[in-house]
């Protein structure tokens, strides 16, 4: 089983960390099995940190001493496999609850700011949804669906995150006008070239709730750009 033997290989971290611990020096890396040995310590450990709040190193410890010396084991090899895998089953439904309360939460709050955001001066409210407003604006032409854009733009959440910005990096970058979130979409349509909006992307009109994992961008983020139209590309 995946899961035991990535436990075993914790195992033995940890009882090295253990031993390091209690006043033995450290081993110097001389060969190539010595770094790829120390590099596997490693990753278990970054596992370690990541899969565990808490964690018993002492019966950790006990239970590998145990199976190597085939002595006072507490447990069954089929009831630890279980035991293991019910854990990590319940932490995944935690996990997956957590995910549904966020999601809720910044949807809720998202149509929030949206909903006293549309009273303000200047704040335009499209038949979708999406929320603009006029910084400066151009007299190029505008780009359709076919077109492909150059652009600055800034990216933040409504609390004032940011999560992308080209301003930030100091590159323009450029893209097709529909491969981008709708809200990008229908609100660069809008502008002229040499204009300068700020895009107020409700959740539907931008990831929902499937971000990109990992990311700043949360489940049913409400989105927040200021965008500046250098040109139409072709």
């Amino acid at each position: 089983m995946k899961i035991m033997k990535y436990l075993s290989l914790t195992a033995v971290l940890i009882f090295l960390v253990s031993c390091n611990k209690n006043g033995a020096a450290q081993k110097p890396i001389k060969t190539e099995l010595d770094s790829v040995s120390y590099a596997i310590g490693m990753d278990v450990a970054k596992n370690v940190k990541a899969s565990f709040d808490d964690f018993d190193n002492d019966l950790f410890i006990q239970g590998f001493n145990n199976v190597i010396d085939s002595t006072d084991i507490l447990l069954d090899q089929a009831v630890a496999q279980q035991v293991v895998r019910t854990y990590f089953q319940n932490k995944q439904k935690e996990e997956a609850v957590k995910r549904q309360e966020e999601a809720l939460k910044n949807k809720e709050e998202g149509e929030k700011f949206l909903s006293e955001n549309k009273t303000k001066d200047g704040v335009v409210t499209t038949e979708s949804g999406l929320q603009y407003m006029v910084l400066k604006e151009g007299t190029g032409e505008k780009p359709t669906t076919a077109s492909k854009v150059k652009v600055h733009y800034h990216g933040t959440l409504i609390d004032g995150t940011v999560f992308d910005s080209s301003v930030d990096r100091g590159e323009p970058t450029e893209f097709g006008v529909t491969q981008v979130i709708k809200g990008w979409t229908e609100g660069l349509q809008l502008m002229p070239v040499g204009s300068k909006y700020k895009f107020f992307i409700p959740s539907d009109l931008a990831y929902g709730g499937n971000p990109r994992p990992g990311g700043a961008i949360k489940p049913n983020s409400t989105l927040i750009f200021d965008v500046e139209l250098l040109e139409i590309v072709k």
